[in-house]
């Protein structure tokens, strides 16, 4: 009987040390990798995103100021224009007077709603009426970041920024200011911490505006499956793309003016990973080592306590099922007594199983040997039987009755025969047919055709392993169809000569043919039969479950019985 977990010897049992170890082994992966990892993983990435944001609002402090600032300039100035009405010169003289105290913009001008510009800081008329957005920043005035590639009066690359103005609710005109795209680049630098690959200011048609690196080589890195205007919004967002090129990079994105423009920032990832990255990384991997020392841990107490004893209780169980040894020790001390008690109960089972196969031995070999004394005796009877019968053909006065009684002798000696190779074979559940048939036709032979025949004899058999069930009907067929062939087979000459040919063969793993050909003489052709081999050949074979097939063709006749030999053995039925 085996322990339970809570009786008197509960320190020894199995399932209370590996309890103990294993909570010893998964208490810091409880602890720790569940609830501070999922935590640190957390944090790491919002930390992660927010630093990203963070400096991409430093490094685009600089484009920040400037836009912002021109935005405030450009709705103050358009409240002060509306003061000098049609006095063209006074707003020239103004604009030019602060563009100069500024020093920032290349061009400060008032663009009113027909396209005529004339009231700039410069002096000039300037029509802006043919542009190809003119119409469209008419029909929708708002605020806006342009980049102009040629200034109309500057001829350099410029940032426009332009701020609409009402006079009540009809649409007076534009404020714009244009910042030469050199005055950015000279820009000092803000002093942060870490710097990312390019910064990229774009408006809210998702246009890039301006970048600290070429224009090819930006268009190169913005992101494959995003588009630019699919990421305006007032809400700052980081995400990871693929370039152009597939490279793998990091994107930041910030308003600088909500609705009007923004700044992305592009990042390398590996750069995101060895900085920002770093500490997230360590706090990562300490739970991920305590982690793996609990596995090792675990692994260690299990082995120790169960693995190593069940391989070894394994090992014995293989041998004793190969050769029937039991183990010739036990155990030993230290050993779970769940293990020892397992290991005494298969000692009783295997010797209460070597008992019962000895047993079970010596009843088969009584069996046997009983079966094979009753199949002598069936067979000595036969024998009996065909004395008496040959007895009863030399007194015979018609020769009908003599070949009667032989013909039944014939079939008594075939059920003989089969009586003998049964009890003369080591196994009684399988019979060889191969040396059955030979030897009944060998018998067949001997009495049917007379010394000195001239028959040409040509034989084959094969070993098939038979049912004993379906030997008695086989041996049965056999002699009815040599026999009608002897009949029939004709006295040979030099035209006609006369043959047969036997052959038993396994034509597939559970299927078998016996063949049997013969010539057919001229002298046998008017004689009679009773008919009488033809049924007997059709009910042997229905026992068989066989497909009988007769041919004649040209003085040969020809009979093949294809039967079933199954491997399985048929069942005993016990009524």
């Amino acid at each position: 009987m085996t322990g339970g977990f809570l009786d008197g010897d509960v320190f020894r049992g199995l399932a209370f040390r590996i309890l103990i170890f294993l909570s010893l082994a998964l208490l810091p992966f409880g602890l720790i990798a569940v609830v501070q990892t999922r935590e640190i993983a957390r944090q790491a990435e919002i930390s992660t995103e927010l630093s990203l944001i963070g400096l991409t609002e430093q490094a685009s402090g600089a484009e920040r100021t400037i836009i912002q600032e021109g935005f405030g300039a450009a709705e103050a100035l358009s409240s002060i224009i509306r003061l000098f009405g049609d006095d063209t010169e006074a707003c020239v003289s103004f604009l030019r007077n602060y563009k100069n105290a500024s020093d920032r913009y290349s061009l400060v001008g008032y663009l009113p709603a027909d396209g005529m510009m004339t009231c700039s800081s410069d002096g000039g008329i300037y029509d802006f009426s043919a542009y190809p957005d003119f119409d469209k920043a008419i029909d929708a005035p708002e605020r806006a970041v342009t980049l102009s590639t040629t200034g109309p009066v500057s001829q350099q690359p410029v940032l426009v920024m332009t701020h609409p103005f009402f006079e009540g609710d009809i649409f007076a005109g534009f404020m714009a200011l244009s910042v030469p795209l050199s005055a950015l680049r000279d820009l000092p630098e803000q002093p942060i911490e870490l710097r990312p690959a390019d910064l990229v200011i774009f408006g809210a048609g998702g246009e890039v505006v301006a970048s600290e690196r070429p224009r090819l080589v930006t268009e190169a890195d913005l992101p494959l499956n995003r588009s630019l205007k699919t990421l305006i919004g007032n809400k700052a967002v980081v995400f990871e793309d693929v370039n152009t090129e597939g490279e793998e990079r990091v994107y930041a994105v910030v308003s600088i003016v909500p609705g009007v423009t923004y700044a992305m920032s592009i990042w390398q990832r590996e750069e995101i990973i060895a900085s920002v990255h770093q500490s997230g990384t360590l706090s990562i991997f300490l739970p991920i080592l305590m982690w793996l020392a609990s596995l090792v841990v675990a692994f260690w107490a299990i082995n120790r306590l169960a693995i190593r004893y069940i391989r070894k209780l394994g090992r014995q169980m293989r041998i004793f099922a190969f050769n029937r040894s039991l183990p010739r020790s036990t155990m030993g001390q230290g050993v779970p007594r769940e293990f020892v008690e397992i290991q005494r109960a298969f000692i009783g089972m295997a010797d209460s199983i070597i008992r019962d196969e000895a047993s079970l031995e010596d009843s088969l070999r009584e069996k046997n040997i009983l079966l094979k004394e009753v199949h002598h005796r069936v067979k000595n009877n036969l024998q009996l039987i065909s004395s008496i019968m040959n007895m009863q053909i030399r007194r015979a006065k018609s020769e009908d009755a003599r070949f009667v009684l032989k013909r039944l002798q014939e079939r008594i000696l075939s059920l003989a025969t089969v009586h003998k190779n049964l009890y003369q074979s080591d196994g009684l559940e399988r019979v060889d047919a191969g040396a059955l048939v030979e030897e009944i036709v060998g018998q067949l032979l001997v009495v049917g055709l007379p010394a000195g025949s001239s028959v040409e004899i040509e034989q084959s058999y094969e070993a098939v392993k038979l049912d004993t069930d379906d030997a008695a009907p086989l041996t049965l067929l056999v002699s009815e169809t040599v026999t009608n062939a002897m009949k029939y087979i004709g006295v040979p000459d030099a035209k006609n000569p006369a043959f047969l040919k036997i052959s038993l063969a396994q034509t597939d793993p559970e299927t078998a043919d016996f063949t049997i050909i013969n010539s057919v003489g001229n002298a046998s052709s008017a004689a009679e039969g009773t008919g009488l081999g033809s049924q007997l050949i059709n009910a042997f074979a229905r026992q068989l479950n066989a497909q009988v097939d007769v041919t004649a063709k040209d003085n040969v006749h020809a009979l093949t019985v294809t039967f079933p030999v199954p491997h399985r053995i048929k069942p005993i039925q016990d009524y």
